[in-house]
C-alpha cells in the first residue's frame, strides 16, 4: 500500500502493520505496558516509515488500545481514579510539548534518545535495573 504524506509517498507492507499491531495492541493489554516500545520500532524498522510520521501514528494506535484496555480494566474493578486523576494531566502536556522538542531535534538523536529509554525499559523489565 502506497501512503503519502507532506509530499513523500511511502511503500507499507499493511500485513506485517496489521498483524504486529494485533499482536503488540494483546500483549500490551495483558501486561499493562502502553505498546510505545514495541510500536515504533514496527513501524520504523517493518514498515520502514521516517520517524516524524511514526511517533504521531503510533500514538493514534495506542491511544484507542489504552482507552480500550482502560475500559475493560476498569470494568474488572483494577483502575486507580487518583492516580488516572495524576497522570492524565501531565499526559496531554507531555503530548503537548513532546512533539514541538521532537521538530527541533536532530531525528538521530530522537532515536538515541529512544533507545536508550528501550534499553532502561527492557532491563527493569527483566529485573536487572
Amino acid at each position: 500500500m502506497k501512503v503519502e504524506f507532506w509530499g513523500q509517498e511511502f511503500q507499507v507492507n499493511m500485513f506485517i502493520g496489521c498483524i504486529g499491531g494485533f499482536l503488540i495492541a494483546v500483549m500490551s493489554s495483558m501486561f499493562g505496558f502502553g505498546g510505545g516500545p514495541f510500536m515504533v520500532p514496527l513501524m520504523t524498522v517493518a514498515l520502514r516509515l521516517p520517524m516524524y510520521l511514526v511517533v504521531g501514528s503510533s500514538l493514534l494506535a495506542i491511544f484507542f488500545n489504552t482507552s480500550m484496555s482502560s475500559i475493560r480494566h476498569y470494568q474488572y474493578g483494577n483502575f486507580d481514579w487518583i492516580f488516572f486523576l495524576c497522570m492524565f494531566p501531565a499526559a496531554l502536556l507531555g503530548g503537548y510539548i513532546g512533539p514541538q522538542i521532537a521538530k527541533r531535534v536532530n531525528p538521530t538523536v530522537v532515536k538515541r534518545i529512544a533507545c536508550v529509554g528501550l534499553i532502561i525499559l527492557a532491563l527493569n523489565l527483566l529485573g536487572v535495573y
